[in-house]
């Protein structure tokens, strides 16, 4: 058989659903002759982000694979995969490439040089027999560790290359995880049974474990009240007792207050990484960190404890040694610490009611997602948000309750991820509504991608928050705001999306933000996509208390 049959006869035998394309490569073809879908977006980066929402909406359970043109299509992509790499996703790019007689030839790409730094592994399928072994090691490395994406280029001249059917030997690869070494589990036990006032920090790490139960056990044997980065977000249920909330760019009021009383950090999953999708741990705190990837320790401050491991494995060994160092009820509390978090909670939501009950016209941003959450199931909800002004809103207010009812992403801030990350992750829980915030930059980024949701009837909600302005950005450019209208956007999405073929309304009173949801949930429940175009105020107060 040809080399493009034996890489699509791989993908089938590793469960491949999709192959997320755009537009020409003879893998595309052959992926769909074993029965794999093939998902064509209208860009190379929307192609990333979809198969990026996939693997992360199955917590990498699925993988998503990206196969795209050599050449302009591969160069097209880099932005979608430096996305993937900064928000640590699992997915497998495999590109076509020049013929091996011409590689290095301008004005010829080189792929695999120009992918080092933003893949866990990047290589060219240089031989026809060498197909198993390297597809055994990019299936190895995405379900091992760390996620990062993969690629492999695999050269024309090689696609059409014959393998000997009888020597083609591949087996399904699993993934492999690691505990913690026992004397760091105890020493970290101790350090945080000792604290007197001890704070989880949770990132995504947990939600790749699939952990989320472990350390709801974990954080009420000990007491201790839980945060997570903006990527951790519904790592832990934020109505819990001892839910502070979500801690980035923006916070909420409980994060901020627990974070600099604290005596001890626990980060469980966590980088301890001061960026868009985590705030920074003050000095003068003893830290503990537990993380699968060792390139995590010791960043931007000398932690006290350590434990690598897989969180799934981890969070059971520091259970079963709260039960061994200080019995079958850990230091379960009395109230006190609960009694404080509700108290900050009930004070600094009364504060932002005005803003988030609003009755403003222009409507509000925050009245749209309040009006979103306490609309829909958020059990069965996936909710994402974009770059910007939505992201900063969001966070601190959206409660989410279950894991991965909401996909967070900072360490990276390209504009329009949303919309391919939606799409990606209602293809992975196609009985999930899944729900994206953007802003009018944002939709301008990736708007032309609402026909790929239509075409292909993939039914997401888009909440486009549209004030026509670049939010925020004014005070950084004011001159040029002023004299030349720098940050003034215009657009009229609904129209646009109409055009496209989805179902779609422009909102401008406030009073209509709910039937409007639910009229856009009765289209989306036919196959059609949603696209609701809230006309918002620029609000540029944010939850940084």
């Amino acid at each position: 058989m040809r080399c493009e049959t034996a890489l699509a006869n791989i993908l089938h035998m590793e469960g491949t659903e999709y192959v997320f394309c755009y537009p020409s490569n003879p893998l595309i073809e052959e992926a769909a002759i074993t029965g794999i879908k093939p998902i064509m977006s209208r860009s190379e980066r929307t192609t990333v982000n979809m198969a990026d929402g996939y693997s992360r909406a199955s917590n990498g359970r699925r993988i998503g694979v990206v196969v795209t043109q050599y050449g302009p299509g591969i160069e097209n992509a880099f932005g979608g995969v430096a996305h993937a790499h900064a928000e640590s996703t699992p997915i497998l790019v495999l590109p076509g490439g020049a013929h091996r007689n011409k590689i290095g030839q301008p004005p010829d790409f080189l792929a695999v040089e120009s992918y080092r730094n933003i893949t866990k592994w990047a290589s060219q399928i240089n031989q026809a027999d060498r197909i198993p072994e390297m597809m055994r090691r990019a299936f190895t490395f995405l379900r091992s560790g760390r996620g990062s994406p993969v690629m492999l280029e695999m050269p024309s001249d090689v696609a059409m290359e014959e393998i000997n059917e009888v020597a083609f030997n591949y087996r399904p690869v699993k993934g492999y995880r690691s505990a913690g070494d026992p004397s760091d589990i105890a020493g970290a036990v101790k350090a945080i049974l000792d604290a007197e006032r001890p704070v989880i920090y949770a990132g995504q790490g947990v939600l790749w474990a699939e952990a989320s139960e472990q350390l709801r056990e974990f954080a009420e044997l000990v007491n201790a009240p839980v945060m997570t980065t903006n990527t951790g977000k519904s790592a832990f249920p934020e109505d819990h007792p001892l839910a502070l909330g979500t801690g980035a760019r923006t916070w909420t009021k409980a994060s901020r207050h627990f974070l600099d009383r604290a005596d001890l950090v626990f980060g469980i999953g966590c980088s301890f990484t001061t960026n868009l999708a985590s705030m920074g741990v003050p000095t003068g705190k003893t830290l503990v960190q537990c993380n699968v990837d060792v390139q995590d320790l010791n960043k931007e401050q000398q932690i006290h404890h350590a434990v690598v491991g897989d969180a799934g494995l981890v969070l059971p060994q520091l259970i079963e040694e709260v039960h061994r160092q200080a019995g079958p009820d850990g230091k379960r509390g009395d109230g006190v610490v609960t009694q404080e978090i509700k108290k900050i909670k009930d004070e600094w939501l009364e504060g932002w009611m005005p803003l988030l009950s609003s009755n403003e016209v222009p409507i509000n941003p925050y009245r749209v997602i309040w009006d979103f959450m306490h609309t829909v199931d958020r059990t069965q909800t996936i909710l994402t948000h974009d770059s910007g002004h939505p992201r900063d809103q969001t966070i601190p207010f959206y409660e989410a309750i279950t894991p991965r009812g909401y996909l967070g992403w900072g360490n990276s801030s390209q504009l329009g991820y949303s919309l391919g990350l939606s799409m990606g992750a209602k293809l992975a829980a196609p009985d999930k509504l899944v729900a994206a915030i953007m802003g009018d930059a944002a939709i301008g980024m990736a708007g032309m991608d609402i026909e790929t949701a239509t075409r292909l009837q993939i039914p997401i909600l888009i909440m486009v928050l549209n004030n026509h302005v670049l939010s925020g950005y004014d005070r950084n450019y004011p001159v040029a705001a002023e004299k030349f209208g720098f940050t003034n956007l215009y657009g009229e999405y609904a129209n646009i999306a109409k055009a496209l073929g989805a179902y779609a309304e422009r909102v401008e009173d406030p009073g209509e933000i709910i039937p409007a949801i639910k009229r856009a949930q009765g289209a989306m429940a036919t196959g059609q996509p949603a696209l609701l175009e809230f006309m918002t105020k620029e609000e540029n107060n944010l939850s940084t208390p």
